[in-house]
């Protein structure tokens, strides 16, 4: 090699030695909720936005929230226990119950389709988390819930449910709840991004799953052979592990209470774990 050859070689760059370390590497959802608590303050103003914009040019404002679930308890109340006679006791507080939680699975999922097809522009021109619209979903979800917790237990009162001690715990059938209705939020979004049709099309499912839950009639009167199928609602079990101790004051079955942990736990992992194999290409879709 000449002078002038090895001259040239010492000044070309050279090539990086990549060191893989699989002691830095995180899992990718560990990596997300890292992305997601630097963006909190976004996650929090989507929420305000969502809140806001829905009652924005409502007198009643935020208090239709609770209004909402107790026009529609009056309603059932007076087809279900003077129309059909059942004989629930209490049927006021039974399905206010089931609506407020029902109601907040169905925002939450529903929701995160719509706050994802609204984000597009956004997502386009900024990096953001993909996964904060289905938080927003959440959150938004959350705050219902609780709102609706308010005339819940004044017609708890009025109609001589007490509230029990077992009240407490009630955050844990929350947190499960919200655990697996974020797996849905975000396993749909996935879909909803690639096929927008699924908005609509969920509609459709969503009020087939509502009837097929035991929400608005005692789980008493399902037939013995169609209990099977039951059991493999997701949501019985979650309904069943809220509203036990909220309103007969006890708490609900360790089988009930493992199927509602198992579904949450198994519906979110695979949720987020479908939703983060098609993040980056989400962008692209909408």
């Amino acid at each position: 090699m000449s002078v002038r050859d090895r001259f040239v070689n010492s000044r070309e760059p050279k090539k990086a030695e990549v060191i893989y370390d699989s002691a830095n590497q995180e899992l990718p959802f560990i990596v997300e909720l890292k992305e997601l608590w630097r963006y909190r303050d976004l996650l929090v103003q989507l929420i305000k936005r969502n809140i806001k914009t829905r009652y924005k040019r409502s007198v009643l404002g935020i208090f239709w929230t609770m209004l909402n679930p107790l026009m529609m308890m009056l309603i059932l109340t007076f087809v279900f226990s003077e129309v059909f006679r059942f004989s629930t006791k209490h049927y006021a507080a039974y399905a206010l119950a089931g609506l407020s939680l029902w109601n907040f699975f169905s925002q939450t999922t529903s929701g995160a389709m719509s706050e994802l097809i609204w984000g597009g522009n956004l997502i386009r021109r900024i990096y953001i988390p993909r996964a904060i619209f289905a938080f927003t979903a959440l959150g938004t979800g959350l705050i219902n819930l609780l709102l609706s917790l308010i005339p819940l237990f004044l017609i708890m009162l009025i109609t001589g449910v007490p509230l029990r001690p077992t009240i407490l715990i009630l955050p844990i059938p929350i947190i499960l709840t919200a655990m697996f209705a974020l797996g849905v939020a975000l396993y749909l979004s996935r879909v909803a991004a690639f096929f927008a049709d699924v908005l609509e099309m969920y509609q459709i499912f969503l009020a087939a799953w509502m009837y097929l839950t035991p929400i608005i009639y005692p789980k008493d009167i399902i037939p013995g052979r169609l209990r099977w199928l039951f059991n493999l609602n997701p949501m019985y079990h979650l309904m069943e592990v809220y509203r036990a101790p909220l309103y007969v004051g006890w708490l609900a079955g360790p089988k009930t209470t493992l199927a509602a942990a198992v579904a949450a736990i198994l519906t979110l992992v695979f949720g987020w774990w479908s939703f983060s194999r098609k993040a980056d290409e989400i962008a692209y879709r909408i």
